[in-house]
């Protein structure tokens, strides 16, 4: 079976999350409470599956995909949800995301999702699939920062205002290295090739 790093803020879905996989024979690598978190977890224990919730404080579930997706890192991923955004499901689709279960009935799902990821499947619900493809088809937007995530936003605009990353990083409380991560999310997400690039779209009239 295979070995798993959890991350969600809520101690008592951790646990019964936690019980339900080492019932159906999975072993837990890591249980954390936020995407930073996840992300050490991932570099340390290196596990076949990881399951973000979607809502955590600081990096949420789909900025942690998004930064492992920036980075190369090809672990499978799981997202455990209450609901997701258009512009969360499409992130979470272009960023190769592995499976997403409904936090609502995840127990008998959520070993289901594992054992089809496990064997190089997506499970995916068709009512989401079904929204993927809604949103698809829409006009694009004429604001091209609309596809990033508040804090990618945030350091958009610092990059307008001429900051370097560590300037950014001590602005909005993080490390430098959080920043190259973001950055890399952001040029991935516009199809950019360097901060040049970002600077003259946010100053853009």
């Amino acid at each position: 079976m295979s070995s798993i790093v959890l991350a969600d803020d809520h101690p008592f879905i951790r646990s019964a999350v936690s019980q339900v996989l080492e019932l159906a024979g999975h072993s837990i690598a890591a249980c954390v409470a936020n995407g930073d978190e996840a992300l050490a977890a991932v570099a340390e224990h290196r596990p076949d599956i990881v399951i973000l919730d979607v809502k955590m404080p600081g990096r949420d579930g789909i900025e942690v995909l998004s930064a492992m997706h920036a980075d190369g890192d090809t672990t499978p991923v799981v997202l455990l949800t209450a609901g997701l955004t258009d512009e969360q499901l499409i992130e979470a689709l272009r960023c190769n995301v592995r499976g997403i279960v409904f936090k609502d009935g995840a127990e008998d799902r959520l070993v289901e999702c594992l054992e089809a990821v496990a064997a190089g499947r997506r499970f995916v619900d068709q009512e989401l699939l079904n929204q993927a493809l809604a949103e698809s088809l829409k006009p694009p937007p004429a604001d091209p920062l609309s596809c990033l995530a508040p804090r990618e936003r945030e350091i958009a605009g610092y990059v307008g205002k001429g900051l370097r990353n560590r300037e950014i990083g001590d602005a909005m409380g993080i490390t430098e290295g959080t920043v190259k991560v973001y950055l890399n999310s952001i040029y991935n997400k516009l199809y950019l090739r360097n901060r040049t690039a970002l600077a003259l779209i946010v100053m853009a009239p």
